[in-house]
Protein backbone atom coordinates (compact mmCIF):
# COMPACT_ATOMS: atom_id res chain seq x y z
CA UNK A 1 0.00 0.00 0.00
CA UNK A 2 1.17 3.40 -0.67
CA UNK A 3 0.35 6.21 1.43
CA UNK A 4 -3.06 7.05 0.91
CA UNK A 5 -4.27 3.69 0.98
CA UNK A 6 -3.92 2.93 -2.97
CA UNK A 7 -2.71 -0.60 -3.54
CA UNK A 8 0.61 -0.48 -5.10
CA UNK A 9 0.61 -1.91 -8.59
CA UNK A 10 2.79 -5.29 -9.31
CA UNK A 11 4.44 -5.26 -11.97
CA UNK A 12 6.13 -8.04 -11.51
CA UNK A 13 4.57 -11.48 -10.06
CA UNK A 14 7.57 -14.12 -9.18
CA UNK A 15 6.42 -15.91 -6.24
CA UNK A 16 8.89 -14.71 -3.88
CA UNK A 17 8.86 -11.62 -1.64
CA UNK A 18 11.05 -9.32 -3.77
CA UNK A 19 12.84 -9.34 -7.18
CA UNK A 20 15.74 -7.22 -8.68
CA UNK A 21 15.83 -6.60 -12.46
CA UNK A 22 18.97 -6.98 -14.40
CA UNK A 23 19.65 -6.33 -18.22
CA UNK A 24 21.78 -9.77 -19.46
CA UNK A 25 23.95 -9.27 -22.58
CA UNK A 26 24.13 -12.46 -25.12
CA UNK A 27 25.46 -13.03 -28.16
CA UNK A 28 23.08 -14.08 -30.81
CA UNK A 29 24.21 -17.46 -30.75
CA UNK A 30 23.65 -17.71 -26.84
CA UNK A 31 20.17 -15.87 -27.18
CA UNK A 32 19.41 -18.55 -29.72
CA UNK A 33 20.54 -21.33 -27.79
CA UNK A 34 18.95 -20.20 -24.47
CA UNK A 35 15.83 -20.12 -26.56
CA UNK A 36 15.90 -23.15 -28.04
CA UNK A 37 16.94 -25.06 -25.12
CA UNK A 38 13.83 -22.74 -23.01
CA UNK A 39 10.98 -23.89 -25.21
CA UNK A 40 12.25 -27.69 -25.20
CA UNK A 41 12.19 -27.52 -21.48
CA UNK A 42 8.98 -26.17 -21.87
CA UNK A 43 9.84 -22.97 -19.73
CA UNK A 44 10.98 -18.91 -20.24
CA UNK A 45 13.83 -17.94 -21.02
CA UNK A 46 13.72 -16.09 -17.45
CA UNK A 47 12.97 -19.22 -15.55
CA UNK A 48 15.85 -20.83 -17.47
CA UNK A 49 18.46 -18.32 -16.71
CA UNK A 50 17.25 -17.77 -13.07
CA UNK A 51 17.79 -21.28 -12.52
CA UNK A 52 21.20 -21.66 -14.17
CA UNK A 53 22.18 -18.89 -11.69
CA UNK A 54 20.74 -21.13 -8.62
CA UNK A 55 22.45 -24.09 -10.14
CA UNK A 56 25.88 -21.60 -10.57
CA UNK A 57 25.27 -20.77 -7.06
CA UNK A 58 24.85 -24.55 -5.61
CA UNK A 59 27.78 -26.14 -7.23
CA UNK A 60 30.04 -22.86 -6.05
CA UNK A 61 29.35 -23.44 -2.48
CA UNK A 62 29.48 -27.02 -2.73
CA UNK A 63 32.55 -26.48 -3.96
CA UNK A 64 33.61 -23.91 -0.95
CA UNK A 65 32.55 -26.80 1.38
CA UNK A 66 34.65 -29.85 -0.20
CA UNK A 67 37.68 -27.86 -0.07
CA UNK A 68 36.90 -26.43 3.46
CA UNK A 69 36.53 -30.26 4.90
CA UNK A 70 39.41 -31.37 2.80
CA UNK A 71 41.35 -28.71 4.19
CA UNK A 72 40.39 -29.50 8.19
CA UNK A 73 41.06 -33.87 6.66
CA UNK A 74 44.84 -32.90 5.60
CA UNK A 75 45.50 -30.58 8.51
CA UNK A 76 44.02 -33.02 10.61
CA UNK A 77 45.67 -36.30 9.08
CA UNK A 78 48.83 -34.13 8.26
CA UNK A 79 51.12 -36.31 10.23
CA UNK A 80 50.12 -39.46 8.23
CA UNK A 81 50.11 -37.98 4.57
CA UNK A 82 53.21 -36.93 5.24
CA UNK A 83 54.50 -40.32 6.54
CA UNK A 84 52.72 -41.61 3.27
CA UNK A 85 54.82 -39.32 0.42
CA UNK A 86 58.45 -40.14 2.19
Amino acid sequence: MVAHGTPRRRDYDLNTLSAVAMTLRLTEEEHEALRMRAALDGTSMQEAVRRAVREYIARAEHRDRVAAAADVTMQHHADALRRLGD
